[in-house]
């Protein structure tokens, strides 16, 4: 039989396992060389951008009785959705308490949660308390941070304050002060200039 007979037959018998082998390192190659799926991406973070804006403006919030409890007033105010915090500039606070007394407050800025019942005050802070039943005078708390609770009225501060009251001056390094226990605890250093008592020899 001729040579190229026998090389026909020789390919015809293994032409089948040629094919398979064939077959099976494209298969391999196709597997090793496609890109995967792309890694499923996690939740994008919550970025802290406001979802809206109000130019001089006025909040108020009234208790279940109907009376005023608190105003709060400024330049510009930004809501944070994902903190539910309100951002004021020039902010302007008014609260009114149970017994007659007023609380008014200013700053330059203003970081409040949802209902104004926790503000914190930045840069020229300044609240006074005036009014009430014991017809004091009027107590002055000035710093460039205050953090007010406006519902168990409290005011906090860990930067230097200066606490007045008529012609008494207290300085401190920090302080806590609660208006329903009337106590205060102040932080070092501490410097403090009483006014004499009414009908005292001033010293």
């Amino acid at each position: 039989m001729p040579w190229h007979w026998r090389l026909r037959e020789a390919l015809s018998a293994y032409l089948p396992l040629l094919l398979m082998g064939m077959l099976a390192l494209a298969t391999w190659w196709l597997i090793n060389n496609t890109p995967g799926a792309p890694a499923a991406s996690g939740q994008a973070p919550v970025r802290h951008d406001p979802d809206y804006t109000m130019q001089g403006f006025t909040l108020q919030r009234f208790g279940s009785d109907g009376r005023l409890t608190v105003q709060l007033e400024g330049d510009q105010l930004r809501h944070f959705p994902d903190t539910d915090t309100l951002e004021v500039d020039t902010v302007r606070i008014q609260a009114f308490s149970n017994d007659g007394s007023k609380t008014n407050a200013t700053a330059r800025r203003a970081l409040s949660n949802a209902d104004a019942s926790e503000v914190q005050l930045l840069g020229g802070a300044k609240v006074e308390r005036s009014g009430g039943a014991s017809g004091a005078a009027p107590l002055q708390f000035e710093g460039e941070f205050l953090h007010a609770f406006l519902r168990t009225e409290q005011l906090r501060s860990h930067l230097p304050v200066v606490l007045r009251q008529g012609g008494s001056e207290i300085r401190a390094g920090g302080m806590q002060y609660s208006h329903l226990d009337q106590q205060a605890t102040f932080l070092p250093p501490v410097r403090a200039r009483f006014a004499p008592a009414a009908g005292g020899a001033r010293r």
